[in-house]
């Protein structure tokens, strides 16, 4: 390990894991390029309602189609990341997702699309989002190790957020100047992958932390899964995350239609909401990248809670301005509690098994999206976008104090030990 890696470990702040040059050249990539994923999922949700005559439906069906794939394809995800070097794997995931936003861009550009083109190749690059996000979770602490694991997860939340704040105003901006234009924001994304392509390319191999591979043999999706299950905690953090994708993360689609629908503003207002969330979001993100230590499960029913009760309070709020100022912390909320899961789970299990692990959290985080986005659309179309919007609330304020209710009866913690290193009583390995 080099003298840098030491130091960095070694080091106090909210930036810690930036000493680590692999991280450091990983996270400065990964801001470009997640700068043009949100440009992208800004042009796609106008497009589709562009396409489909503001149809929330339409928009719930798109987005539906773009996390179904984890569905299926997530746990194999995390078999390839528990098998291979993640590195490689990497380069060819965002490779793909390049050439997936290539192609719309161009489709756009020549004035070819069809909706049924924004759906197809949405489903594209959800099933290649399916496998590269399991093996990019499982990489993050290979970059920086156990002991800066948290700060790091933290600090690719903060940098999430400062995406978020920044790539939605500046879609928003490119297609109000152009009337309505979406091509370039997929074009834009397109040529982003290629920072984090290079920046993968020019890490320093032997200053990374690499788990052990596990060998191909028959069972390991069973054994991830019956490891998890073995596991109250980590059960635990899988609903919360299963119940708050599925009625709280829709809010691209519920945004999309109280700008639309309810306020009946265009590009640049969707973009300036968008943004409204990023910046609570930030926030939450920095707040959470301070702790070092894994989040206990009471903190994560509360986090539910209170994201379920800030939904509600915006979905009521009285005009364009009110709602713009309460998606702050509504979003500051959301993202306290992701990052905390997120930490909660990594930093809970086997290395050997964190891949599996991990595909199957971000199948819960993702997978109640292609349920909960229609449905929240259909509400949306029958009783108007602030219902929906506070509806996802007051049911996510429901799932927190169940948790709740089921902790304070005993239910939680089995088989963990401080520093996040997992005891297995189960007696699962990985074959």
């Amino acid at each position: 390990m080099s003298a840098a890696g030491v130091d960095s470990r070694s080091s106090r702040g909210m930036f810690r894991s930036l000493r680590v040059r692999n991280y450091r050249i990983y996270a400065s990539a990964n801001l470009v390029s997640l700068v043009g994923t949100w440009m992208q999922r800004i042009g796609q949700d106008w497009l589709v309602l562009q396409l489909s005559d503001d149809s929330g439906v339409a928009l719930g069906v798109v987005t539906a189609l773009q996390f179904a794939p984890g569905l299926v394809l997530g746990m194999y995800g995390g078999v390839l990341a528990d098998r291979y070097p993640k590195r490689p794997l990497l380069v060819a995931t965002q490779s793909l997702m390049g050439l997936v936003a290539l192609a719309l861009g161009l489709l756009v550009a020549g004035g070819h699309v069809e909706l049924w083109h924004v759906f197809v190749l949405a489903g594209a690059l959800g099933s290649v989002s399916a496998l590269d996000v399991p093996v990019r979770q499982a990489f993050v602490s290979e970059m920086v190790g156990p002991e800066l694991l948290t700060n790091a997860v933290g600090l690719n939340s903060t940098i999430f957020n400062g995406a978020r704040l920044v790539g939605p105003a500046v879609a928003g901006l490119l297609i109000g100047a152009s009337s309505g234009d979406t091509g370039p924001a997929f074009l834009i994304n397109a040529g982003s992958f290629a920072f984090t392509i290079v920046a993968l390319l020019v890490m320093r191999r032997d200053e990374l932390f690499p788990s052990p591979p596990v060998t191909r043999a028959r069972g390991q999706l069973r054994a991830g899964l019956a490891y998890t299950w073995s596991r109250p905690d980590l059960v635990l953090a899988l609903v919360l995350a299963f119940l708050v994708g599925t009625f709280g993360l829709n809010t691209q689609v519920t945004i999309a239609l109280m700008a639309r629908q309810e306020f009946d503003l265009g590009a640049e207002a969707f973009g300036l909401l968008t943004t409204s969330f990023a910046v609570g979001s930030l926030t939450g993100a920095l707040l959470s990248a301070r702790r070092s230590d894994r989040p206990r499960e009471r903190f994560l029913a509360l986090a539910v809670v209170v994201f379920g009760l800030t939904c509600v309070v915006a979905g009521l709020a009285p005009g364009y301005v009110w709602f713009a100022v309460l998606l702050v912390p509504t979003g500051a909320a959301a993202m306290m509690f992701t990052v905390a899961n997120n930490s909660f789970v990594q930093l809970g299990v086997d290395p050997q098994l964190r891949g599996r692990v991990m595909a199957l959290y971000f199948m819960c985080l993702t997978g109640g999206m292609p349920l909960g986005s229609p449905v929240i659309g259909l509400v949306a179309e029958h009783l108007g976008a602030p219902w929906a919007f506070a509806l996802s609330g007051g049911l996510l304020v429901v799932a927190g104090l169940c948790a709740a209710a089921w902790l304070a009866r005993g239910g939680g913690s089995r088989g963990t030990v401080p520093g996040g290193t997992s005891v297995a009583r189960s007696g699962i390995g990985a074959g």
